[in-house]
């Protein structure tokens, strides 16, 4: 296609707006069209449509629309932008059930030619692109095992927020966050097979999950295991990859509200010979640390790229969406004192 690309943005939340503020700097997309439940201040689009019904958006002329809805809208929406023929950028979850995301990818087979992509920034972030090169170049060996931890604590208003509202989110801090975490496991060790876990509300008076603990092990016997919670007090972000001749760890996220560190380092340590080394099980440490977040802007730059070649996007597929959602599911039903009865 010729021309810049014209996106509408349905969803004018948090997300809605970060993904807004990436449209307006990239000159490749034009803004051609907002949606918002109720009218939102927004400065400096005194031209661009706006509309309070997203079909009424999906009328105007354009060539892919975003979609940062509550998890409950958004297979309806996405699967409506399909109909009318426009790409599709979606945030994360792809709904609230494995049957939300395997309908998208039924309208999106149903439609040849049209892409759809879920936001899953964090494979975009410098450290954990280093840290995959890292492991996918073998320099230090094979990986053994993923320790992954994703917390936050909650905040003014948490228990009456959409996400803790179980009709609306469909689950709680695994569905809404954790996902993320599992996301990256898969990102570098693949399919997970066998999942043990136990999901509790723990102190939020909500009727989802606050603390999703797992362990998850693929066909090669590498096992990964996830804590995700909405009682870590202090925001946290951790990943570990333990390999063969090493350790590699993510340090922080970088996120818009700086919560979880004001930058994200790689931390890599080589396991060292035991008759050679000067502090065996101490080895020396190399850090490297960023302080810019460009993670928005490479993943919707991928989008973009994905939409004027005809290619499919490298990551946030439907199929990724669905393989992921598959580990959220067995998560739920992995605990045996619920075996999967919070679920719909």
């Amino acid at each position: 296609m010729a021309g810049p690309i014209r996106i509408g943005i349905v969803g004018l939340g948090k997300m809605g707006r970060i993904r807004l503020d990436t449209i307006r700097r990239n000159p490749v997309d034009a803004l051609s069209g907002l949606c918002n439940r109720s009218p939102v201040a927004l400065d400096g689009f005194p031209s661009v449509p706006f509309f309070t019904d997203y079909r009424d958006l999906l009328d105007e002329d354009l060539d892919a629309v975003v979609v940062a809805t509550p998890n409950q809208v958004t297979p309806e929406i996405v699967i409506a932008a399909l109909g009318k023929g426009f790409h599709v950028f979606a945030e994360k979850p792809p709904g609230r059930t494995l049957a939300d995301i395997r309908a998208i990818q039924k309208a999106e087979q149903e439609h040849p030619g049209l892409n759809v992509k879920f936001g899953f920034n964090h494979r975009y972030h410098d450290a954990v692109m280093e840290a995959k090169a890292l492991v996918q170049s073998g320099e230090i060996g094979e990986v053994l095992w993923m320790r992954g931890i994703y917390g936050k604590a909650g905040g003014p208003g948490f228990e009456k927020g959409w996400r803790s509202d179980r009709e609306i989110a469909g689950g709680g801090i695994l569905l809404d966050q954790g996902i993320h975490m599992l996301d990256l496991f898969r990102y570098f060790c693949g399919d997970f097979g066998e999942v043990k876990s136990m999901v509790a509300t723990s102190f939020w008076p909500i009727g989802v999950e606050d603390n999703a603990f797992a362990l998850l092990r693929n066909g090669r016997g590498q096992i990964a295991i996830i804590h995700s919670s909405t009682t870590q007090w202090r925001h946290t972000f951790l990943l570990e990859t333990c390999l063969t001749r090493g350790l590699v760890t993510v340090s922080g996220i970088l996120s818009s509200t700086r919560s979880y560190g004001f930058a994200e380092r790689l931390i890599v340590a080589r396991r060292e010979d035991p008759e050679h080394a000067t502090a065996f099980g101490n080895p020396p440490e190399t850090v490297t640390t960023w302080d810019r977040d460009l993670s928005w802007e490479r993943e919707m730059n991928e989008f973009g790229r994905s939409i004027l070649t005809g290619a499919p996007p490298v990551h946030g597929t439907t199929e990724d969406a669905l393989k992921v959602m598959e580990l959220v599911e067995a998560v739920y039903r992995g605990d045996p004192a619920t075996g999967g009865k919070k679920r719909r």
